[in-house]
């Protein structure tokens, strides 16, 4: 059982781990210590090994089918043939490991760019090294903007405060000062603790390393995550589904061929490679190779996206989703906090500009009260801890917002504090609300004091206004009070701002009275700009856009109606009021409520589950530790790349590397595209296969040579066929894409208008082809048997090849006519085309490659009609669009 250190007085601590909470750990001491615990990292789930990866490539049905053709083939003496498929397999295999391979790399890459930096102190010196590094017993120290680099026991504070939302999930700072707490406290009431990969935002504090990597608190929940099992995507079981019932298919035809030819007293030889040849043409060999390489160019794309998908399978599942479910800060808002306004008492400044960038100005009106103005400028940064370093805020972010106020009305904050340096302070806490700094000005001792509007008012009995110092009225107050609840109710962060000239000796605690009121602020972390219009495309899209966020609701709303995602208050609720609802009465809820304010991670949890009760596909966003149980719910579990944790990361299926939101939007967009474009190029390989089959059939039931042998049916199948197939994956996504409804995820690959389709295309394309295949020994003249059957094989290759070249025009959409679309703009298909032509030329016109693959040359009139009958299937596949 792990030892808790929480509830033990510092001696005993230091006795524990032979340290010193004044020197640190002794260098001599770390490598032996490192050597008992361990690196302070988190340990990812062993990966796949190379030989599971390899029996998960070929387990799959039709590749078994694949395989035992192939044995069957050398057995039979056909070892080309043999050698062939047996290529296939292993191409394949190799493309599926290299992808899956390459997935794992970039989440490590991106667990490297993340790590922190600690300042730990040994042997009394301080040092910066990376938190990997540290170890139990070293002394670390705390600054404000600081990750906690692992779980510390406090020995020193001062005005600390650390956000610990990434672990607990409670949206404000907690005070953190050392002593002893009791036993069995919750990780939230342990103030005298600091817990791994939360973040310092206030003040500064010492520590002693007490656990590291997988003992720490978060390492607790990595654990869990760890076991967790992931399950097949939509795709990968729909294309396995359909893989057996495909083989399924192929072994039942097979099995009539060979019997219809052994009933007839047809060479065993002969029939046995005929039922080979049809188990060819039946299995789309290219299939797994292009949806792999479809995918994870897809993938790729999505990177300059802004997305990182950490499994292939998952861009199916994100194009079929229906309701995301979106944090506030950061993700709807830019988590910048932006000073709009600015009150001095009786008029209103307006403040331009947003996040922590200086350009913007200060201007009203009547530009009347400029010293009141410049004195409140002076407060919001002389009275302040925070830095704003390349448009970065360094400390609390309401502060920041302070700082880069007063650099639009001018005043640099590094200039001020040397001018008029902090002289003493009384600390902002909870209970007074207040903040308050002594600096000398003008040869006086002034004291800014800032805080909560109520509190600061009720000190104040006196106000500068029309650049005068006068007693304040009660309409004074009820004035300032006024624009204060004006300021709240649009959800607007309101501090005041108050001034008194003190004595030299002057204590701070017994000054906070008798102040002269100065002004208020109001400011907002605002929407993203891009966000509105990603809401709006949502609605377009059919995706219902849930915010789910810890902050109080009236901001939640306020920011919710800005971005369209509600349009009143009835589609808001309070996570308080959660529990208050049966299963029943709050499935029926989710349906309409938009906003869910003041979370716990459980509610995220029992939010995620409903919606996915009602039937709905949902994405999920998250960044800390406590939102992982939502993620790894969710059908999609987006982690943010910038302010999530590991944990986070490790549990979700997609990394948003700007955690914006409109980059979700876009990936979705992605997703819709590269499933649309995977149906066009399944519907092209499997019209192919199916006619295939349909000529051997025929052919066979007619009492006709086989028209194709099984050379010809791998070459089409993997070579003519896949180049176009992965220049039909790469088509780029139909302008109404994000109109259309989100599919039923429960809908099958091969739908009602694809049954069609296939039904017309592999019709055309059988008609066509048989036709040439007879026509071919027509116009072969009078020659040898064997020589007519070749050129009639030939026809049938032929016409079957540029066929299927003229119908990948057809397939690049499943709706709209090739001729409403401009024909050539697919600039991969028309390569592939040009290149499948070559081969065919190549194939049936170089001597040496004839006996290989069957084939003749054909004269100049030979090779027009077969190249005429070709037309054919385009015209089928045209008129398959019109028949819904």
């Amino acid at each position: 059982m792990k030892t808790e250190y929480y509830n033990k007085p510092i001696k005993e601590i230091e006795e524990s781990f032979n340290t010193s909470v004044q020197s640190g750990l002794s260098v001599g001491d770390i490598k032996r210590v490192r050597e008992k615990f361990g690196e302070n990292a988190l340990q990812e789930k062993a990966g796949k090994t190379l030989w599971k990866m390899i029996v998960e490539q070929i387990s799959d049905f039709m590749i078994i089918i694949l395989i035992a053709a192939a044995v069957l083939s050398i057995v039979a003496g056909e070892v080309i043939d043999g050698a062939v498929i047996i290529g296939i397999v292993v191409l394949n295999a190799v493309l599926g490991i290299t992808q899956e391979r390459k997935a794992s790399d970039a989440l490590a890459a991106l667990k490297r760019m993340a790590a922190p930096k600690a300042k730990v102190i040994r042997d009394g010196k301080i040092d910066v090294v990376d938190s990997k590094e540290l170890v139990p017993g070293d002394l670390v120290q705390l600054e404000s903007g600081d990750y906690v680099p692992a779980d510390l026991i406090l020995v020193e504070s001062a005005n600390l405060k650390i956000d610990e939302s990434a672990l607990t999930g409670e949206s404000v700072a907690v005070d953190k000062k050392p002593g002893i707490i009791e036993l069995d406290a919750s990780i939230g009431d342990r103030t005298n603790s600091a817990y791994m990969s939360t973040i310092v935002t206030y003040g500064r504090g010492k520590g002693v390393v007490v656990a590291t990597g997988m003992n720490t608190e978060i390492g607790k929940i990595a654990t869990m995550l760890n076991e967790t099992e992931d399950s097949r995507t939509p795709l990968q079981e729909k294309l396995s589904s359909f893989g057996k019932m495909l083989g399924i298919i192929c072994i039942f035809v097979c099995a009539v061929i060979f019997g219809l030819g052994m009933l007839r007293g047809e060479p065993l030889l002969e029939v046995f490679m005929t039922a080979i040849s049809l188990a060819v043409a039946a299995i789309p060999e290219g299939l797994p190779a292009v949806v792999t390489v479809v995918l994870a160019m897809g993938v790729t794309k999505m990177v300059s996206r802004h997305a990182i998908m950490k499994n292939l399978g998952a861009v199916e599942t994100l194009g079929s989703t229906t309701v995301i479910c979106t944090d506030k800060t950061g993700t709807l808002t830019q988590n910048k906090m932006t000073v709009l306004k600015v009150y001095d008492g009786d008029d209103e400044w307006q403040v331009s500009g947003t996040g922590y960038g200086f350009e913007g100005n200060i201007d009203s009106d009547t530009n009347k009260n400029p010293d009141v103005i410049d004195k409140l400028l002076k407060a919001a940064v002389l009275c302040n801890d925070s830095k704003i370093k390349e448009e970065e805020v360094i400390g609390d972010p309401t502060e920041g917002a302070l700082v880069v106020l007063a650099a639009k009305g001018g005043m640099d904050q590094e200039v001020l504090n040397q001018t008029y340096p902090r002289l003493a302070e009384f600390p902002f806490d909870s209970n007074r609300k207040l903040m308050s700094t002594k600096h000398l000005l003008d040869n006086e001792y002034h004291m800014f004091t800032k805080g909560a509007p109520d509190v600061a008012l009720s000190r104040c009995s006196k106000i500068l206004i029309n650049n005068e110092v006068r007693d304040i009225t009660d309409e004074d107050r009820t004035r300032i009070l006024e624009k204060n609840n004006s300021y709240a109710k649009q959800a607007l962060r309101v501090l005041a701002y108050t001034y008194k000239i003190i004595n030299k000796q002057s204590d701070l605690f017994n000054e906070e009275q008798d102040l002269i009121f100065l002004g208020l602020s109001c400011m907002i972390d605002p929407p993203r700009e891009e966000a509105k219009a990603a809401v709006e495309l949502c609605k377009k899209a059919g995706i219902r856009v849930v915010m789910i966020t810890g902050d109080h609701i009236t901001t939640a709303s306020a920011i919710a109606m800005q971005l369209g995602i509600i349009e009143s208050a009835d589609e808001t609720l309070e996570g308080s009021r959660i529990n208050d609802y049966s299963e029943e009465d709050f499935r029926e809820k989710v349906k309409t409520t938009s906003v869910f304010a003041r979370v716990s991670p459980e509610h995220k949890v029992r939010i995620v589950e409903t919606v996915k009760k009602n039937g709905d596909v949902v994405a999920m966003t998250g960044d800390g530790v406590n939102d992982a149980p939502a993620l790894k719910r969710a059908d999609i579990g987006i982690a943010m790349g910038i302010t999530g944790t590991d944990v986070s990361k490790e549990a979700a299926d997609m990394i948003l590397t700007d955690d914006n939101f409109a980059s979700i939007v876009d990936a979705v967009e992605e997703g819709r595209i590269i499933y649309s474009n995977i149906r066009k190029f399944v519907g092209f390989l499997l019209s192919c296969n199916i006619g295939e089959i349909l000529i051997i059939f025929i052919a066979m039931l007619s009492g006709w040579a086989v028209p194709l042998v099984p050379i010809q049916l791998l070459w089409i199948n993997l070579i003519t066929d896949s180049f176009p197939a992965f220049a039909l994956g790469l088509e780029e996504g139909e302008k109404d894409i994000m109109k259309q409804q989100p599919r039923d995820p429960a809908e099958p690959i091969v739908d009602r208008t694809m049954k069609i389709a296939l039904a017309f295309q592999s019709v055309g394309l059988t008609v066509a082809v048989l036709g040439s295949y007879r026509l071919g020994f027509v116009m072969a003249g009078d020659i040898s048997p064997e020589l007519q059957l070749t050129v009639a094989r030939t026809f049938c290759f032929t016409t079957l090849i540029i066929g299927e070249m003229l119908r990948a025009y057809s397939a690049r959409s499943e709706y709209k006519s090739l001729f409403s679309l401009k024909i050539f703009s697919n600039k991969y298909l028309n390569y592939s085309v040009a290149g499948a032509m070559m081969l065919l030329l190549i194939v049936v016109y170089v001597p040496f490659l004839q006996p290989i693959f069957t084939t003749t040359s054909l004269n100049l009139g030979q090779l027009s009609i077969a190249t005429v009958l070709g037309i054919v299937p385009l015209f089928f596949g045209e008129l398959a669009k019109k028949v819904k």
